[in-house]
């Protein structure tokens, strides 16, 4: 258990913290969310005590560890990769090499005989025998294979060092485990089993994350940091969600009786009481929830942009046809022989680790990009908006106002009262709205390059990774965005509810070949023998 009392932090004027009291027990995971900025990742490195508070203390159970999700990926290039994950355990990696500094010594003398038996003593009561087998296990299970766990970390590329310090934080069953973005650069099958690795942990785990199916599969808590302080709820993402919403609705509709109000809450209660992410915590969840009042439940303080796109023009059926697109790029065949046809009301979502086929493709088809062959061609009822991966040429050098910057994709009203209200759903109000280009976060980038592909009226949206660099709250108006859209989307994103909740066509564009289903995501995962057959086209 990890218990936080009265701990506050300011940085300048600015408050982030203030008498925060808190505790973490043990078989929890706890969702620490809230607005970019808010201070999720500083108040981790509070827990951790990388940083201090300036009131307030942190206190763990004694005799209880710590582990933390590093964030410096080339923290430990000369080691190997398996004693790197080892080092999670730091007493157990000190022991280890103690005692084989001592077996290594030329004249090992009788003291160094009984400091090696006390060493061995210890080694074995932190269960040493085993680490390396554990640590292999953990590696393989994030997609590691064997052949590189000798290896130096020097020698990993960018993801797989993630996934070694990933690996090094589960290692050893540590009492707390704080992580901080987890799913950042995992693919799929990691994410998978990091997911299920989590469900099964049995102590403490505090998670700040910006995947929500992620955040629905392995919390039971959720741990809202807002107006300076935090509040615990039951249950899940989605579930503190819809209790958020759901409480400003109430505070909007304060002239209701408060007997509607309640039946609300009981209504909304019953649909959550059966959503467990842990089975063997079903029951207690659903004491919890059910002695939830109207009192327990608040408005949030999160602000949401208003992200809805308008075709001018409904789609014909003829919309997109795709023959044999092939491309080479730095001797390295991307694309082969991709043929298609997109249908009106299609959303197909791209998914699978070939980022740079799919990012290729979308080039090819918005004619950023010329194929080696193959050809494609768009029905004339079509409008296409594309937001790319790389946003980047749009921002650099540009040192026009957002006003300004937005002016030029506005053709039919370029006042500055348009353009402003615009810009203020998009949360860039008053003097935000005012910003350079040039100075933007890259949240705010993906805000203005939206609101770009909004103000097009285009009836075919084509959109290549939207939900990087955004929080939360942009994620879901996007997604609803999407979901409530006309027109017909090609897209590709690394958020799980994202998929499934916007496609209903899956493509996955493989070595050998493209896999192209009509049905959702989640189905398409739980396919096994699809799966198996794509395994083999990667092969």
């Amino acid at each position: 258990m990890i218990t936080v009392n009265n701990v506050s932090l300011r940085f300048g004027d600015r408050k982030l913290f203030e008498d925060i009291n808190i505790k973490f027990t043990s078989g929890n995971c706890y969702g620490l969310i809230g607005a970019n900025g808010a201070g999720k990742s500083t108040f981790l490195k509070i827990l951790s005590g990388e940083l201090e508070s300036q009131t307030g203390h942190v206190q763990m159970t004694p005799g209880e560890r710590l582990a933390v999700l590093k964030q410096d990926h080339f923290q430990y290039e000369d080691y190997d990769v398996l004693n790197v994950v080892i080092m999670g355990h730091g007493r157990l990696y000190e022991v280890m090499q103690e005692k084989n500094a001592i077996y290594m010594k030329p004249d090992f003398s009788d003291e160094d005989g009984i400091k090696a038996a006390e060493l061995e003593g210890e080694f074995a009561e932190l269960n040493g025998w085993e680490a390396e087998s554990e640590a292999a296990v953990l590696l393989k299970g994030l997609g590691i294979e064997e052949s590189l766990h000798s290896k130096k970390m020097a020698e990993l590329s960018g993801s797989e060092k993630v996934k070694v310090l990933l690996a090094q934080a589960l290692f050893g069953k540590p009492d707390v485990l704080l992580l901080d973005e987890p799913t950042n650069h995992l693919d799929l099958k990691a994410t998978q089993w990091l997911e299920e690795f989590l469900i099964q942990f049995e102590n403490t785990v505090i998670v700040v994350s910006h995947d929500r199916h992620f955040l629905n599969k392995v919390c039971t808590n959720i741990a809202d940091l807002d107006f300076g302080k935090i509040e615990v709820y039951v249950g899940n993402y989605d579930f503190w969600y819809e209790s958020s919403q759901l409480a400003l609705k109430m505070a909007q509709e304060a002239n209701k009786k408060k007997e509607e109000k309640i039946k609300d809450l009981q209504n909304f209660v019953a649909r959550f009481s059966a959503n467990a992410s842990k089975s063997k915590q079903a029951t207690s969840r659903k004491k919890l929830l059910d002695k939830i009042t109207l009192d327990d439940i608040k408005p949030s303080s999160r602000r949401y942009p208003y992200v809805h796109f308008t075709p001018e023009r409904e789609i014909g059926n003829d919309l997109l046809r795709v023959e044999g697109l092939s491309k080479t790029v730095d001797g390295v065949k991307i694309l082969d022989n991709i043929s298609f046809t997109m249908n009106r009301d299609d959303k197909i979502a791209f998914v699978g680790n070939n980022e740079i086929a799919i990012t290729t493709l979308f080039k090819i088809l918005m004619g950023e990009m010329e194929p080696d062959s193959g050809s494609f061609k768009w029905g004339v009822t079509t409008s296409q908006a594309y937001f790319p991966r790389d946003n980047s040429s749009y921002f650099e050098n540009c040192e026009l106002s957002l006003v300004d910057w937005l002016r030029q994709f506005s053709p039919q009203d370029q006042s500055e009262s348009f353009l402003r209200g615009f810009l203020g759903r998009m949360l860039f109000s008053g003097e935000e709205a005012l910003k350079h280009a040039n100075v933007l976060s890259g949240g705010e980038k993906v805000r203005c390059m939206l609101s770009k592909m909004m103000l097009s009226g285009a009836n075919v949206l084509i959109l290549d990774d939207p939900t990087n660099h955004l929080d939360l709250e942009s994620i879901t108006a996007l997604n609803n965005g999407l979901m409530n859209f006309k027109g017909s989307i090609m897209f590709t994103s690394h958020d799980h509810q994202f998929v499934q909740s916007i496609a209903n066509r899956i493509m996955e564009i493989t070595p050998k070949g493209l896999v192209d289903k009509q049905t959702t995501f989640d189905e398409f995962l739980a396919n096994d023998a699809l799966q198996k057959q794509i395994e083999g086209m990667y092969n």
